[in-house]
């Protein structure tokens, strides 16, 4: 039995869908389904029932699961302690993350300030932030700071189940003819803002009119279920809770997440080291949503 493994088979507990559960860990789901098997075969009990609706624990599951997040929690202790030892009084590091950041992402991080891209290169800058995890492009030069990208994904089409191309299966851009784009304000991430509303513009699509809202799940999904002809352009984890995501039957444009940090920090190395840690592999998907 394996760490990695209780981690695993917690987030397939908690999202009842192994594909689910591989988007948010970042792995195929093939391999996933092979480390619950593992699992299920070093303890001798099956911990799934396996429908074509998706995953339900057993009794021994269920059983499972307090004792799992336990194991993962102690370790997660320990491996503080340790960092805390080996930093002596050194403070914690200060990490700020943009909204919309991605959910597998922010499972891995420490205590996290939450701010636009744009605020949180000017901490970085300023020096009362250490790392930032923000959505490029950046919209200033960043030499100096270090960056590691750990998301790049497509972006789909996001609407409430009952909206006109909600049974749609792919989304071709005249197909949003005559809807409202649900977007966020530009001061959040101009360069992003203006890089998805270029690649709108050039493959046909100048929506009619472009609703902006911070970019916060909660507030997306009340204003497309306002009513209207409203769709939004997001990455696939969003959907779900009564909305559907629809993949850009063409090249899609994408989102991509990256940590920076001051590369003349007096603890760059640590960072650096932190960071990797953090995000062990980029995290990329095709433009059909799949890794």
């Amino acid at each position: 039995m394996e760490l990695r493994q209780l981690r695993y088979f917690c987030m397939v507990a908690e999202e009842r869908n192994v594909t689910r559960a591989a988007e948010l860990l970042g792995i195929r789901a093939t391999s996933l389904s092979q480390q619950i098997i593992a699992l299920e075969r070093d303890l001798g009990a099956p911990l799934f029932v396996r429908t074509p609706s998706g995953m339900t624990p057993t009794k021994a599951g269920f059983a499972l699961i307090p004792q799992a997040r336990a194991a993962l929690d102690a370790a997660e202790s320990a491996r503080s302690a340790v960092r805390g030892a080996a930093a002596g009084d050194r403070d914690p590091l200060r990490v700020g993350v943009t909204p919309g950041c991605p959910p597998w992402v922010l499972r891995r991080l420490w205590t996290a300030a939450d701010a636009q891209t744009s605020t949180l290169l000017d901490w970085l800058r300023r020096g009362s932030l250490d790392v930032g995890l923000v959505v490029l492009p950046l919209p200033v030069d960043i030499v100096g700071f270090g960056s590691e990208v750990v998301n790049d994904e497509a972006l789909g089409v996001l609407v409430t189940e009952g909206h006109r191309l909600a049974s749609f299966e792919t989304v071709a851009w005249p197909d949003l003819a005559g809807s409202e784009l649900l977007w966020f304000p530009r001061e959040f991430a101009p360069g992003y803002y203006d890089e998805v509303l270029g690649f709108c513009r050039s493959a046909g699509w100048a929506p009619r009119v472009v609703r902006e809202r911070p970019p916060r799940r909660r507030m997306f999904a009340a204003e497309l279920s306002g009513g209207g002809d409203v769709v939004a352009l997001r990455p696939e984890w969003e959907a779900g809770e009564g909305l559907e995501w629809i993949p850009l039957l063409a090249e899609a444009p994408r989102v991509r997440h990256a940590f920076v940090w001051s590369r003349t920090h007096s603890r760059a190395e640590e960072i650096a080291e932190l960071v990797r840690e953090a995000a062990p592999q980029t995290r990329t998907t095709s433009p059909r949503g799949r890794g």
